[in-house]
């Protein structure tokens, strides 16, 4: 199934719509979980849970910060609201800031998944309603092993759980990179002394453009893989990731693949937003896309 991009009435509409139903879930949470250790680096996430929910759906949620800096915090503020609403979000940490880290952080995003899926029994989750959340980087990050997770499995193999599958039902990507070269280009224009992307891959475009081309998700947005639905979120004024060259032109290549692909974008929001606090606040961008992205997780999940 299908869905056409909003038009911006469309959507201003849609954010108006009353909150979600009321939380029926108190939070259980498990902070400092070990989920992978990696060339000797502890690898930890925090698990908030609906407490009293069997087997309830999973989302792995994965910060931004130009796969340099943040934190697992990001998400400090998504889990207890999703838990109370009957969805676990485990958030995690990756491998950070150190040229050329690609394909690790993509290694410790799946092993992320692995975790829950092995660990499911024992923290009451089912395996096979697992999704993905990231915002910028981390969106780039989750979008990319959502699509394309199970073919990273040479350079990604240190763990015992390394042979599970990776394959999530749905995927939500606050103000993504989607296509690599396209934000190297965007970087080179507008922040040329700190190319964020050819920090990340180890090179510029010129000397290897392959790693551009199999980095982005993009690149993965085929009729061959369709187990994933999608919602890609972003503000008008995002002058950081670009959106017609990021979000609108994945949303594109989705529908062209016959794509679960929903859309919102948020009058007047710019980059770096995911993180803020939203319950209480009736007039943040956080508070405008809950209701939203929660409703699509609760029917993809």
């Amino acid at each position: 199934m299908r869905f056409a991009p909003f038009s911006m009435a469309m959507v201003c509409g849609l954010l108006a719509v009353a909150p979600a139903a009321a939380a029926e879930y108190q939070v259980a949470s498990q902070p400092g979980l070990v989920y992978a250790e990696h060339d000797g680096t502890k690898l930890i996430g925090d698990l908030y849970q609906p407490k009293g929910l069997a087997k309830a759906p999973a989302v792995i949620a994965v910060h931004g910060g130009g796969w340099q800096n943040s934190s697992r915090a990001t998400y400090q503020y998504w889990g207890p609201y999703l838990a109370r609403n009957g969805i676990a979000l485990f958030t995690v940490e990756y491998r950070l800031g150190k040229p050329g880290m690609y394909p690790n952080a993509v290694c410790d995003v799946r092993a992320a998944i692995q975790f829950i899926r092995a660990k499911a029994a024992s923290l009451d989750i089912d395996p096979d309603r697992l999704g993905l959340m990231g915002d910028s980087a981390g969106g780039h990050l989750a979008a990319l092993v959502a699509l394309a997770g199970d073919q990273f499995t040479t350079p990604c193999h240190e763990d015992a759980m390394a042979g599970r599958t990776t394959s999530v039902k749905s995927m939500v990507g606050f103000y993504g990179v989607y296509d690599m070269l396209a934000q190297w280009t965007h970087d080179t224009t507008f922040r040329p002394r700190d190319n964020i992307v050819e920090k990340f891959l180890g090179a510029s475009p010129t000397v290897n453009r392959r790693i551009y081309f199999e980095s982005s998700p993009i690149s993965y947005a085929t009729v061959d893989h369709n187990q994933t639905r999608f919602l890609l979120i972003h503000g008008t004024n995002d002058d950081i990731v670009d959106p017609p060259t990021q979000a609108l032109a994945f949303l594109t290549a989705l529908n062209q693949a016959q794509i679960f692909v929903r859309r919102i974008v948020v009058p007047g929001a710019g980059h770096f937003w995911a993180s803020d606090p939203f319950e209480n606040e009736p007039g943040g961008f956080g508070a405008m896309t809950a209701p939203r992205l929660l409703r699509h997780l609760q029917t993809t999940l």
